[in-house]
């Protein structure tokens, strides 16, 4: 037996032409189960009956984006009508302008109206039937009922961290009142991410530096507790600087930290965010990751874009992008949550920048299979943002534009003030809604730009070099070992050069040899003397010469 789908038919009332908001919602509803008839424009109370009549919906969805004060008058009169038809109990809901919806709510008629407010979300949790539910209920508290739930549109996320702990909580209630997020990362200042667990440790000078003075357990709870309000975001926290494991307990103890977020290589001797040794880092890194793992809970390895930010070869960050997703599944990581920092380095162009992050996302998805799967994180670069505002504006929408060619599970949204200032919780807001309103007109289809000839040769290359890259760490370790699961490899890699980038000159453990440019767009490594392109074949046979 065949379950019969649920109906909606939607018309506008009275004889309103403005239809756009009906059919996206229609549309919407169609990718959540429901079959759906529109009327037209202009069909007026007997063209809704006769409808009504024929199709017999389960729900009539009626819009009206003219004079509020005439809505009134015409909810009443079809009303009328439908009772008249044998139609008077039939689900009804409402969308129009805010002065309509006002206007309509206050008729009773209606078991929901929605004005273009609202978040996504509201319009998703009545379509699921969920906006039936108390508010703690209906928005998921875990990761992936919460992807689940806001399909087809992907979750939004962002960084939130004030000088003042009393500042920040009142942020996150207000953040959460707003809809417009789904998941708040809290940022410690460096001070805590450092020393938390060592408190004879923190440097009085350095207070609030980076992000919030966390320094006990109750102030995590205390912004847990400012955030369950509104759409009830989820909560998660960066990964400290040492302590990694301790970090991670305290976070779920607290926040109920929705994922991991974890580096590999980095927050180490190889970038001076702390003193561990380099193999020590690893070490204690992958042990993080098998405690979230343990529990189920997902994990982030924030890696391929630590290289990239210090201006490695996008080859170099493919490569990586890979080997952080197979140390993870190696750790036992069930859900893992890839991140692709678009823009980075600045400068590189959008084709090239799309075909690093298909060539990232191919080689990620070549490890999928029953116990283990990736979901997609996009977001902007942190060095990309102009210091003028407006531009900024213009340019996180662009840059989000672009990234949803990855067709990204959860967008990280940079906040617009990044070059600026540290992002007030207006900001978060605000860059919010920029996202939100680039997602209402391209969720629905993009123009195919993952396929444009020259994004597609870049990708074959950088798969290829990428492939040598790896090829070459295998030498390095045991050959009956998978590449992934020996984290010595890792450091023989980068004590050799084969990791490697301009940044790291003068490191006590990476060779700071590298030389690359951004020629066409792409960031490629260069002969130090000459300044040419080197390929990836050429630049490996270099370092065996030396």
């Amino acid at each position: 037996m065949i379950d019969k789908k649920p109906k909606i038919l939607g018309a506008p009332l009275g004889h309103d032409v403005h239809v756009a908001g009906t059919l996206r919602f229609l549309r919407l509803a169609e990718e959540h189960g429901y079959d759906t008839a529109f009327l037209g424009p202009a069909v007026g109370t007997t063209g809704i009956v006769q409808a009504a009549q024929e199709y017999r919906p389960d729900i009539l969805a009626l819009s009206y984006r003219l004079t509020p004060e005439l809505v009134p008058g015409l909810v009443q009169q079809l009303r009328g009508a439908l009772a008249e038809a044998g139609l008077g109990n039939m689900t009804l809901i409402f969308g129009g302008t805010p002065p309509a919806t006002v206007a309509a709510a206050a008729t009773g008629a209606f078991r929901c109206c929605f004005s273009g407010q609202e978040g996504i979300d509201e319009i998703i949790a009545f379509l699921q039937g969920r906006d039936q539910e108390p508010l703690a209920e209906r928005y998921p508290d875990q990761l992936i009922p919460r992807l689940a739930a806001k399909r087809p549109y992907p979750l939004l996320r962002h960084h939130f961290g004030l000088p003042s702990l009393a500042d920040t909580i009142a942020g996150v209630k207000q953040i959460a009142e707003a809809k417009v997020l789904d998941v708040i990362s809290i940022g410690p200042d460096q001070n805590a991410q450092a020393s938390f667990f060592r408190p004879d440790e923190l440097d009085p000078r350095q207070v609030g530096a980076g992000g919030v003075p966390l320094r006990q357990p109750e102030d995590l709870q205390a912004l847990y507790a400012a955030s369950r309000t509104g759409n009830y975001p989820l909560m998660r926290i960066y990964a400290g600087t040492r302590d990694l494991v301790e970090w991670a307990e305290l976070a779920v103890n607290t926040l109920h930290n929705a994922w991991g977020a974890i580096p590999l290589c980095w927050y180490s001797e190889l970038d001076g965010r702390s003193n561990r040794p380099l193999a020590t880092a690893i070490a204690e890194n992958l042990a993080t990751m098998a405690w979230y793992a343990e529990r189920g809970i997902p994990v982030e390895v924030n890696e391929a874009h630590h290289w990239s930010l210090r201006e490695a070869s996008d080859t170099i960050a493919v490569a990586m992008a890979y080997l952080a997703a197979a140390f993870a599944k190696q750790q036992g990581v069930q859900h893992y949550v890839a991140q692709y920092m678009f823009n980075t380095p600045n400068g590189t162009s959008y084709q090239q920048d799309l075909a690093k992050m298909l060539a990232k996302k191919e080689l990620i998805a070549s490890l999928h299979d029953a116990n283990f799967r990736s979901y997609t994180q996009v977001r902007s670069g942190l060095a990309s943002f102009d210091t003028n505002m407006n531009k900024a504006k213009g340019q996180l929408a662009s840059s989000m534009h672009l990234a949803l060619s990855l067709q990204p599970d959860i967008v990280h949204v940079v906040g617009f003030c990044e070059a600026n200032h540290v992002a007030t919780p207006q900001d978060v807001i605000e860059s919010c809604e920029i996202v939100a309103g680039m997602l209402q007109n391209a969720i629905h289809g993009l123009p195919l730009a993952a396929y444009d000839p020259i994004v597609q040769a870049r990708k074959a290359e950088l798969l290829a070099e990428a492939k040598q890259l790896l090829a070459a760490m295998r030498h390095l370790g045991d050959s009956s070992c998978v590449l992934g699961s020996d984290p010595q490899v890792l450091v023989s890699a980068i004590q050799a050069g084969i990791l490697d980038a301009p940044h790291l000159v003068g490191s006590r453990v990476a060779k700071g040899l590298l030389q690359t440019r951004l020629i066409d767009g792409a960031c490629v490594a260069v002969h130090p003397e000459t300044g040419q392109k080197l390929t990836e074949q050429a630049r490996l046979q270099m370092l065996l010469a030396r």
